[in-house]
């Protein structure tokens, strides 16, 4: 684990030096400028003239007041290397953000020099990559290619490896958003549990993030004070006294993978916890449900790696937000071409919604009933810009 060491380089905007650190100064005089726009008679070009003691003067008061939004007009792309894949969940929870991750679909997952990536967890994973191949060719080798089943495979095999594994993506987030990232994390780090091997691995990895954002000079003490004492909102507690509710607004619980869970929380208008089983749990593919032998081997498999939080280990989730924005993840996910996994849970917590709006004579029943009768392409209001000519995908009973 000491080998991987994260990486993150800032890519080319008006604030990045000639050394790839962060023109810090540079882009708080121009949000100090940016605060002065709302009183300014000529707007911003008087405000680019000004003595530069008041446009300090300026930027002193707004960090030290908490008026910060101005420090939102700088957005900063960072491309962040060697970043363990439950870290990068962490981040992609927080709302205010542009995320390209690389995704496991395509991504073979090899075991490098220095990687945290353990070998048994490589020869499962290749071991399950050739069963996945075979098992989804004997039941859809006819709809699809071979291209097609090697991806799919892979995406299953990787159940069996880490969440801390590492994974590549360009990060895109305002100045002020990533400060108060930075302060959530020191959060977590001073709070850290040191009985729980978890939250001692994702604290290590998060000393390294920060050390890296102190390294590109994008840390402004000023703007990480955390006066409101918020904290990464990953990660919640007693999600289980968390009363379900279905109405203009929900809230919901289940059980889902790690794999499931970073493919949820993309969904930016829904907010998303999880909290760490007590016993262990492990997603068993569908592709393999019905072979007893290969569930038995697949769990067994899953109890030799259980120790590095394989991605495919159950954790608890709470799911809550708008009804019509529960609609646009129906409207996302419920398709032949989303994972598995998630695609089922999504219909799961349709068909409660519906159940308790119908039991509650809630108007939106009528609503919602519309979107209950298969995948996102028998919606009245979503029309399928291709075809997937995929029985299966259509009435959501494919197991792959």
């Amino acid at each position: 684990m000491k080998n991987l060491k994260i990486k993150i380089d800032i890519l080319p905007n008006q604030f990045l030096k000639s050394d790839g650190t962060f023109d810090k100064e540079g882009a708080l005089k121009f949000s100090g400028r940016v605060a002065g726009v709302c009183y300014a008679e000529e707007g911003y070009a008087e405000l680019e003239n000004e003595p530069e003691e008041k446009n300090t003067d300026r930027v002193n008061k707004t960090l030290k007041d908490g008026h910060h939004s101005v420090y939102d007009h700088i957005f900063i792309n960072f491309n962040l290397q060697n970043v363990p894949k439950i870290l990068a969940m962490a981040l992609n929870n927080e709302h205010q953000y542009t995320t390209s991750e690389k995704s496991a679909r395509f991504k073979t997952i090899i075991k490098k020099e220095g990687s945290i990536i353990t070998d048994v967890e490589t020869k499962l994973y290749q071991k399950w990559l050739n069963i996945f191949q075979i098992q989804i060719k004997e039941k859809y080798g006819k709809f699809y290619s071979e291209k097609k089943i090697i991806k799919l495979a892979q995406e299953n095999a990787r159940y069996l490896v880490t969440v801390f594994m590492p994974t590549q993506m360009i990060y895109t987030t305002s100045f002020r958003q990533i400060n108060y990232i930075a302060s959530w994390m020191s959060n977590y780090i001073d709070e850290v549990n040191c009985n729980d091997l978890f939250e001692l691995k994702l604290a290590y990895f998060t000393r390294q993030f920060l050390d890296e954002l102190k390294r590109l000079n994008v840390l402004e003490e000023r703007l990480m004070r955390n006066e409101k004492n918020r904290k990464l909102s990953l990660f919640g507690t007693d999600l289980d006294q968390i009363e379900e509710y279905f109405g203009y607004v929900y809230s919901t619980n289940y059980k889902g993978s790690f794999a499931q869970l970073a493919q949820a929380h993309r969904h930016r208008t829904l907010d998303y916890q999880m909290e760490l089983l007590d016993e262990k749990e492990f997603f068993v593919p569908p592709i393999i449900a019905d072979s007893k032998l290969l569930v038995d081997e697949w769990l067994g498999d899953m109890q030799l790696v259980e120790k590095v939080n394989p991605q495919g280990e159950i954790v608890k989730i709470n799911e809550s937000g708008k009804y019509d924005d529960f609609i646009l993840k129906c409207k996302e996910r419920l398709c032949s071409a989303a994972q598995l996994e998630i695609m089922n849970q999504t219909r799961e917590t349709l068909l409660k919604y519906k159940k308790a709006l119908e039991v509650a004579h809630n108007p939106l029943a009528i609503d919602i009933e519309r979107y209950s009768h298969g995948a996102r392409c028998t919606f009245p209001d979503f029309q399928c810009p291709k075809d997937c000519q995929f029985n299966e995908g259509k009435t959501l009973t494919r197991k792959i």
